[in-house]
């Protein structure tokens, strides 16, 4: 199935690689890109990746089989993945995979017969206040219903457009993974960069006139700085320090008083 690795491919790899003072440090992106060509991670994708590297196979497999988001299978155009962890869940996350499983007569980690659609349920994605949140090839998707995930899945697989709510148009699988591999699509700018949840701190500093503070003062060597967010939060975390001496201190006078009074009374008694 698809595209197999050719004279093209073996360049880009050997490109990958030369991006590193330590080639090796370039393997994760190498397995994307030979996701991107082949669409998933071949045996002869791994010995392309070792032979390069000038390392073994089994090194190569070793990292493949760790890292989830490298497939062995062949992947749909649209891998879609639910977020089933403990909010998303709550919020409907196991409704929504429940869901796409019967509508797409699919089960996990299975690909729809038309191979259009790959359906996975994924661990956090770490947007929370998005839930349930979704994502097509590593695209979010948020605050998603059965009904919205499944009009989104029907959409990918009739060809129409579908946008990510926080970013690009949805691209396929393959064109995903070469841009990991980090070969540029030239849509890093398309579509808003950050849904209102994640801005409302920026709005906060913004109306209060927070600002990052200057080099010169996080580097002073004392440690202080003459930025007042800054400077609030080093007197809060120095009280916070200085109410734990003090507490530290009062739990030890208590424990030594017994045997002081114990010692005067020995003395008296004498």
């Amino acid at each position: 199935m698809g595209t197999k690795l050719n004279h093209e491919s073996l360049a880009e790899l050997r490109e990958i690689a030369a991006r590193y003072p330590q080639p090796r440090s370039g393997l994760l992106p190498m397995l994307h890109l030979v996701q991107s060509v082949e669409g998933r991670i071949t045996p002869e994708g791994i010995e392309a990746c070792a032979d390069v590297l000038g390392i073994s196979a089994a090194e190569v497999s070793g990292v493949a089989t760790f890292y989830t988001m490298y497939k062995r299978k062949p992947v749909g155009d649209y891998h879609v993945g639910v977020c089933t962890n403990t909010l998303c869940a709550v919020m409907g996350g196991d409704e929504i995979f429940a869901r796409l499983k019967d509508h797409l007569d699919v089960g996990n980690d299975e690909t729809t017969a038309d191979g259009k659609v790959t359906l996975e349920h994924l661990e956090c994605n770490a947007a929370c206040d998005y839930a349930p949140v979704m994502m097509v090839n590593w695209e979010f998707v948020d605050n998603q219903t059965p009904e919205s995930a499944v009009q989104l899945v029907d959409d990918l697989r009739a060809g129409n457009e579908v946008r990510s709510t926080r970013g690009p148009r949805i691209c396929t699988w393959r064109e995903a993974a070469r841009v990991l591999a980090g070969f540029p699509d030239g849509r890093a700018d398309e579509g808003p960069s950050a849904g209102p949840a994640s801005l409302v701190g920026l709005g906060i500093a913004t109306e209060r006139g927070w600002s990052a503070p200057d080099a010169d003062q996080t580097d002073q060597a004392d440690g202080s700085t003459d930025h007042p967010v800054a400077e609030e939060a080093h007197q809060e975390a120095a009280a916070t320090a200085d109410a734990g001496t003090k507490e530290a201190e009062a739990a030890v006078v208590e424990k030594e008083s017994p045997t002081t009074e114990t010692a005067a009374e020995k003395g008296d008694a004498r």
